[in-house]
């Protein structure tokens, strides 16, 4: 059985191509390069507020699929983790890229899930204007939800370039954040596991 994913409403209006208008877009990115004291008639910078709409395109639509589940006929009822799914984001403070590794799992209840679909749904709530914190939220939220298990732990690793190449200039330094549900959330156990290496 599959359950299709119902639409999101923060992410909805991201993904509908109606609701982006390029051209104002595009025109915004060229208006800003003026403001900045460059010459958008440049044959390096006359293409630049197209491909910038673009990527920022790319970045924020989160692409649709199915969560696909299957019943737990062996009743497995231990700790399923995936390690190191990399993901990257935007985040809205700044609009600077930040990118890192999750390690998201679950305990199977009734269903258990295609272990690639644990990346996508990573990837729903990663594509779009983030901070870390939500969008760890998110993830574990959308699983409990949807998958129904008897818990989630969702732990997010991450740089983000906005302290990297501005304010504190700390490259290299990781923010680590993270969401347990259910029984994940009160055995300590268990959450050590998603920490441990």
């Amino acid at each position: 059985m599959s359950v299709s994913v119902p639409p999101l409403a923060a992410l909805e209006d991201v993904a509908d191509e109606d609701c982006v208008d390029v051209a104002a877009a595009e025109q915004a990115v060229a208006d800003l390069l003026r403001a900045l004291g460059r010459d958008i008639d440049s044959p390096h910078l006359a293409d630049t507020p197209r491909r910038v709409v673009a990527g920022l395109r790319e970045m924020i639509e989160p692409r649709p699929f199915t969560l696909t589940t299957f019943p737990n006929d062996a009743g497995y009822d231990e700790l399923v983790l995936v390690r190191d799914i990399p993901f990257s984001s935007l985040c809205e403070h700044h609009l600077l890229p930040f990118r890192g590794v999750a390690h998201v799992g679950y305990l199977p209840a009734e269903r258990i899930v295609g272990l690639s679909k644990l990346a996508r749904v990573v990837e729903l709530f990663a594509r779009d204007l983030q901070v870390q914190e939500t969008l760890t939220a998110q993830i574990a939220d959308h699983l409990q939800t949807h998958l129904a298990p008897r818990g989630v732990g969702v732990v997010l690793e991450a740089e983000h370039l906005c302290m990297s190449l501005r304010g504190a200039r700390v490259a290299g330094s990781t923010t680590v954040t993270s969401a347990f549900r259910g029984a994940l959330q009160a055995d300590q156990t268990l959450r050590a596991r998603f920490h441990a290496r």
